[in-house]
């Protein structure tokens, strides 16, 4: 007779907060789903042997599953997170899951990031504004101070997941603050030689309480960056450069 060999792998309950805004009749409801953890299993793994072997209406989003397209950004437990970074490993066996807030609601785990953060772009002008709007494409950039470069880099890395609007106060308060996500392009161009406009200007963009005078420091934007940018810094920078220069 073979012997019977126990699994030592936790069973996890995903308690998935359930509602389609297109269906007139539905209703907000958490809704539970039982499997057994996997080694290494992330929440993205989880959720989605979820929709292939038990409800394919569960509506989430995901492309890279490498934290760089930020697609799968949702709550984790009250906290923002991305499922596709978060090993199951690290959280209790009952998991809850909710939309990301601050932004439109597609169905279930799905929101339009995408259409928040182009309102904000086109909003704050987060492009760089070059003196020559129609440069020489075959002349070479002037180069970059090197220290300079890894700067604005640093900043660049930025993968508009949403995770710092979810997490901010002053937007749950004030649906016009551009958030961490806004303020921190504006502290990258602000760095960029390349970029031509004055403070002046920016400070017309920004300067009041829907921008850097708004934010109320609670650093829970830089607390749930999956990229673990400087956010809080970003902000309390741009503000100080905005009194410094443009008044």
């Amino acid at each position: 007779m073979s012997a019977i060999i126990a699994s030592d792998h936790r069973h996890l309950e995903l308690r998935v907060l359930r509602y389609n805004p297109q269906d007139v009749d539905a209703t907000p409801a958490f809704q539970s789903y039982h499997l057994e953890e996997a080694d290494a299993m992330t929440l993205f793994i989880a959720l989605n042997e979820i929709r292939e072997q038990q409800d394919p209406s569960l509506q989430f989003d995901f492309v890279c599953r490498a934290g760089i397209c930020g697609s799968c950004g949702m709550l984790i437990n009250g906290k923002p997170g991305l499922a596709c970074r978060t090993l199951t490993a690290d959280l209790p066996a009952v998991i809850t899951l909710a939309p990301l807030p601050g932004f439109e609601l597609i169905a279930d785990l799905s929101v339009n990031t995408g259409k928040w953060m182009r309102a904000m772009s086109e909003r704050l002008r987060t492009w760089v504004h070059m003196a020559d709007p129609e440069p020489d494409i075959d002349a070479l950039e002037p180069t970059m101070d090197p220290d300079l470069a890894q700067d604005i880099y640093e900043l660049e890395r930025c993968i508009e997941c949403g995770c710092c609007i979810a997490a901010c106060g002053t937007i749950q308060m004030r649906e016009g603050f551009a958030g961490a996500a806004g303020l921190n392009k504006l502290a990258r161009l602000r760095m960029d030689p390349r970029d031509t406009r004055s403070d002046a200007d920016v400070y017309e963009l920004v300067g009041d309480e829907n921008g850097v005078f708004g934010c109320m420091s609670l650093l829970g934007c830089e607390d749930s960056c999956p990229k673990d940018l400087p956010l809080g810094t970003q902000t309390a920078w741009l503000r100080r450069r905005m009194l410094s220069n443009a008044l």
